[in-house]
Parts: C-alpha cells; sequence; structure tokens
C-alpha cells in the first residue's frame, strides 16, 4: 500500500493549484495578456500586501492596468484610478471559493472606450437602490457607461425645481409610478457611486419626442416656442445641480418623432446643451445632428449594422435590444456579433450600448432583468464590446451555428465560463439561465395542402423567423414540425425548458397563456409519437394579444413569470433507454406572431 501514498500526496498537492488555475481561465471579459508564472497558489492573506501604482507610461490607455500575483504581494499598475479599478475587478474574479490566488501576470485594456448599459426609468421607475445593484453588476463585467434614460412618455424623473408640475402624477400616466423621480441629490448619490465603480453616467432627457407627460403637464408640445422655453430652464437647473465635472455629457434623445422644424429644434437643442459644457448625444435614425454629436445607432431590424458611417463618432447600439430576444439565444446573439462593423475602435467608433427598455408596465422591478436575461445578455456584450474583433466571418445572428465548427465550439466554451460566474457570483442574477447547444434538427415547413420545405437547423432554441429568411420561405400561416433523436443510457425522466412562444418584453404581441392541457400556437410535443403535457397554468386562456398593445390598456398588464417559458419550472420528459424521437409541432397563425420553439434541458 506504500507506493499509493506519494501519489496521492502529489494529487492533493496539485488540486488547488488546479482549481486557482480555474478561476484564471474563466474570466469575464478575456484579458488581452494572461501569464501563469507557476502551479503554485497564492494564500489569501497575501491580498492584504495590495500595492498600487499610479505611474505607467503615458501612452497607455486609461482603463489599462497590469496585474500582478506573487506569493508574498500583488500589485496592481495603471496610468488613472479607472484601470485600478479594473484590475481590482479581475482579481474579484480570481479568487477561487476558499480566497486563494493562481500565481499570474495579467496586461490588459480595453478595445473600445465605451461599453454601455441603458435602462428606461421613464416608462418604469427602478429606485436608487435597484439602480446601484445593477450598477454593481455593470463595474464587476468592466462596463463602463450607464445611459439613464430619464424621461419617456409617462413620466419625467427629474427632480424640477423651476416647474414642480413635472413631478406632479396628475400630469402622469396612471398606473406609472406617479409621482416618481430622483431629488438632485439622488442623482448626485448614484453619480458618486457609479464613479466609485468606473462608470459614467449618461443621463438622457428625451425630446422633443417620447414626451406626452410634457403635453398634458403644460399644454403644449417640447418643440413649440414655449416648449423650448421651459426645456431651457429645466436644462439649466438641471446643469446647474448636475455639474460638468461629473456629467460631461447629456444625451438629447431625438428619435421616433416628427416635428415641423426638425433641423432647427436640433440645432437649438445641441446649442443649449453645448453652452453648459457638455458633450451631446443622440439616436441615429433620428432628427438630424450635427458633426459633433455622438450617434447612437439603432435599427428597426436591429443587428443590421454592416459598417459604422463616417465623419462623426459613434455608437453601436444596432446588436438588438434584451427585451427583444429569447434571454437564452442572446448570448449568442452578442457573442457572435461583430461591434461597429469590423470589430475595431477608432477615432469615430467608440463602442456600443446594451439596451433594456419596458414599454409594458412592471410591477416587481427587479423582475423585468430576469424576464429580459440582464445578467446573460451583459456577460456576452462585455466579453464581445471589451475584446472587438470578429468572432466569425459570417455572423450567425439569432440561428446557432452547427456543433462541430469552431464558432459554435468557441461559444460552447464561453458557456462555461458564463455557469461558472452563475455559480460563484450570479446565482439569483441568472437564476433563469440554461446553456444551449447545437444539436441537428429536421425541420418542415407546410402549409394546410403542401410541404414548401425541408432544411435541417441547429439549436436548442430556434428563432424560425430567422430560419424562414435564410431559406426563403415565405409569410404566412404555417405548421413546422421538428425532429430530432436523443439517446437515453437508461430508463429515465429528464428536465427541458419547452417553448412554442417568445413574446417581446415590449409590444405583448404573443399567444399569451394557453388553456389547460394545451401548449401556445397549437403546439404540441411527442417522444416516439406519445404526448408530453404541457404544465399547469395559474391563469389558462390570458394574456392573449395578437396585436401590438402599445399605448392601449393592455400594456398595462405586467408580465409574470408564467407567461416566460425560461421563467416557468422544466417540464418533465419520459425518456426509454435507446434512442427516442423528439418531435415538437407549432403554428404561425396571426401577424407579428414570434415564431419561435425552445426545448432546453434544465440543469
Amino acid at each position: 500500500m506504500r507506493p499509493l501514498v506519494r501519489p496521492l500526496l502529489i494529487l492533493a498537492a496539485l488540486l488547488p493549484a488546479a482549481l486557482a488555475a480555474q478561476t484564471l481561465d474563466n474570466l469575464i471579459p478575456r484579458p488581452r495578456r494572461v501569464e501563469l508564472l507557476s502551479d503554485r497558489t497564492v494564500a489569501p492573506d497575501t491580498a492584504r500586501q495590495l500595492r498600487v501604482r499610479l505611474d505607467a507610461p503615458a501612452d497607455w490607455d486609461d482603463e489599462q492596468y497590469a496585474l500582478l500575483i506573487a506569493p508574498r504581494r500583488i500589485e496592481i499598475r495603471a496610468k488613472t484610478p479607472q484601470g485600478v479599478v479594473w484590475a481590482r475587478r479581475t482579481l474579484d474574479q480570481l479568487r477561487d471559493d476558499e480566497g486563494r490566488y493562481p500565481h499570474v501576470r495579467i496586461d490588459d485594456w480595453p478595445e473600445f472606450p465605451i461599453r454601455g448599459f441603458l435602462w428606461d426609468d421613464g416608462r418604469n421607475f427602478a429606485g436608487v437602490e435597484l439602480i446601484k445593484q445593477w450598477l454593481d453588476l455593470l463595474s464587476a463585467y468592466k462596463v463602463n457607461l450607464f445611459q439613464w434614460h430619464l424621461t419617456d412618455k409617462p413620466a419625467w424623473r427629474i427632480e424640477c425645481r423651476c416647474y414642480p408640475q413635472l413631478n406632479d402624477g396628475r400630469y402622469q400616466r396612471p398606473g406609472r409610478d406617479q409621482g416618481c423621480y430622483y431629488t438632485y441629490d439622488q442623482i448626485r448619490e448614484v453619480f458618486a457611486y457609479a464613479r466609485e465603480r468606473g462608470i459614467r453616467v449618461l443621463p438622457e432627457i428625451d425630446m422633443p419626442g417620447h414626451s406626452d407627460f410634457f403635453d398634458a403637464t403644460f399644454g403644449f408640445a417640447m418643440d413649440s416656442p414655449e416648449g423650448m422655453r421651459v426645456l431651457e430652464r429645466c436644462i439649466a437647473e438641471f446643469c446647474a445641480e448636475i455639474p460638468a465635472s461629473i456629467c460631461p455629457a447629456i444625451h438629447i434623445g431625438s428619435d421616433e418623432v416628427h416635428i415641423a422644424d426638425p433641423e432647427g429644434f436640433m440645432a437649438w437643442a445641441q446649442r443649449t446643451v453645448r453652452s453648459h459644457g457638455r458633450t451631446c448625444f443622440a439616436w441615429d435614425p433620428g432628427l438630424p445632428a450635427d458633426s459633433l454629436t455622438v450617434r447612437q445607432y439603432w435599427r428597426e431590424t436591429p443587428g443590421e449594422m454592416t459598417d459604422m458611417p463616417a465623419g462623426f463618432p459613434a455608437l453601436d447600439s444596432s446588436m438588438g435590444y434584451l427585451n427583444l430576444y429569447d434571454p437564452l439565444l442572446m448570448p449568442a446573439k452578442l457573442f457572435f456579433y461583430t461591434p461597429c462593423g469590423d470589430g475595431r475602435a477608432s477615432a469615430t467608433s467608440l463602442g456600443g450600448i446594451l439596451c433594456l427598455w419596458n414599454d409594458v408596465r412592471i410591477d416587481d422591478k427587479p423582475r423585468a432583468a430576469l424576464h429580459s436575461g440582464l445578467a446573460g445578455g451583459l456577460l456576452a456584450f462585455a466579453e464581445r464590446f471589451w475584446c472587438g474583433g470578429r468572432t466569425v466571418d459570417n455572423a450567425p445572428g439569432t440561428l446557432l451555428p452547427a456543433p462541430d465548427t469552431e464558432a459554435m465550439q468557441r461559444f460552447e466554451a464561453f458557456q462555461r465560463r458564463m455557469a461558472d460566474h452563475r455559480r460563484r457570483f450570479l446565482a439569483r442574477e441568472m437564476s433563469y439561465w440554461s446553456p444551449i447547444h447545437a444539436p441537428e434538427w429536421e425541420v418542415v415547413f407546410s402549409t394546410d395542402t403542401a410541404t414548401i420545405a425541408r432544411v435541417k437547423a441547429w439549436g436548442d432554441v430556434i428563432d424560425l423567423d430567422a430560419l424562414c429568411r435564410l431559406h426563403a420561405i415565405p409569410d404566412g400561416e404555417l405548421t413546422v414540425r421538428l425532429s430530432r433523436t436523443i439517446r437515453s443510457e437508461s430508463d429515465t425522466v429528464r428536465r427541458f425548458k419547452v417553448g412554442f412562444d417568445h413574446p417581446q418584453r415590449s409590444n405583448r404581441i404573443s399567444d399569451g397563456i394557453p388553456e389547460q392541457g394545451r401548449w401556445p400556437n397549437a403546439g404540441s410535443l411527442t417522444v416516439d409519437g406519445r404526448p408530453v403535457a404541457p404544465p399547469p397554468y395559474e391563469q389558462p386562456g390570458a394574456y392573449r394579444f395578437h396585436f401590438h398593445t402599445w399605448a392601449r390598456p393592455q400594456e398595462e398588464l405586467p408580465y409574470t413569470d408564467e407567461q416566460l417559458y425560461w421563467m416557468r419550472p422544466p417540464v418533465e420528459v419520459p425518456l426509454r433507454r435507446g434512442d427516442n424521437r423528439v418531435e415538437l409541432t407549432l403554428r404561425r397563425h396571426f401577424a407579428g406572431q414570434r415564431f419561435h420553439v425552445a426545448f432546453v434541458e434544465a440543469e
């Protein structure tokens, strides 16, 4: 028995080193340069020997840092305090469950100088404490800008002393956090909290559109002479309370509006904001901005960006909104996305901002992040915009590539990193999430009278709209049948998240919750011809809206977990030993339907 002692002792000695090195493999975003100096681990008390040096060369990026973790010390070197913050965030991720660190040197900097996240407070008021939680999440993954959309159709969320009626709930949309706004003290508190975490706040005062509250309050529109005089005083008050030293830029919105004199209004708005020493940001498409204003690009068809326009600074938000896509599929879309057209920063390609809009009223504000997959989407966004570059030459968008492709293998590896972060840091924030893989499906599209197409597709989640576009399958009513084989080593029951419906979290158009015993969209699930029953529903037949609910009473009905397949408990699917033929069918049967199917094994 003695010959076994030494190998066991060696294994025991190597195990902590392997665990500590695993944290290095799972960093998000991936650092630029990593050198593992040995297989030794660094004890937890070494963190008390932390040394910070702000003496980096002048040619370093402001966010660049060098991190050395050695047996007796940890050193951070940077050019600015911003770099120190990011080094500390990397240090947080490197600490294993026992508090140990790998013996490593890291040199790191971002590709894009702006990596942001937008929350729409105008439609649903979050409050300071929830905003702080999201700022902590942004900082953890080196996302350095928070776009704070402070005004929208329901309400003006900024304290207003010159026109206090703007804060009066009587003029705001009923049920939309009427009378809720941020005092200037609270706004400064958010700015300070963000700054300590390496984040700049970009407040957005949307004008002249998205301003129903303004018309109701004053009886005239923002773009009228009277409205512009009101705005001028409001902007002056905001800039006096929130100085340029902490708030060097203001976003003026300007999209989705038609007014009599767009050029004149924009010239006035940009001049007014700049008179207070601020840089202007504006949406594009939107009213015509000049060459000094930073354009934030969005598109009616998200993800159609191929090249950033030249001649003015711009940000990319055309990768798609979190509220638009399936939260289990969105990380793949973001991971495969090429930022700013070519994946490289320039004087005009500044980075991107990931947006979460919320037209529908929200009762439980923290659940908005779960319903739209904020945490999972943010991890993929942070990776892509920190690292830059192209993941694949032909981005697959919302259709997954085949499992044996390099692109899918890289995404699978990224999902393993995501799973590690869910386990260690984001159990609550990613409670909705399961990794998705790329099994092959046989897909048959048919009408009531004929088969239209037989194709292959890959993925636990399939965007059938995108698959139809890929194969030139026309619009109109369709039935689709998807089938694949699952092999099981024994008779067993496995759990799957099953979805035949994927409503946007903005327009609410969907088949809703079916009647008891039915799946949405005339769906069915069988295993070797045996039907699998849907779960019992608490609100059978509810929320069936085959129309956009914008500005309608139905927009005031909050989403519940039951309406979203990724939030519901998984379905138990019985499998027999050997090969099992799984088949899903569903029907596209109304205009605007998100044609979508999911069969995701729950962990």
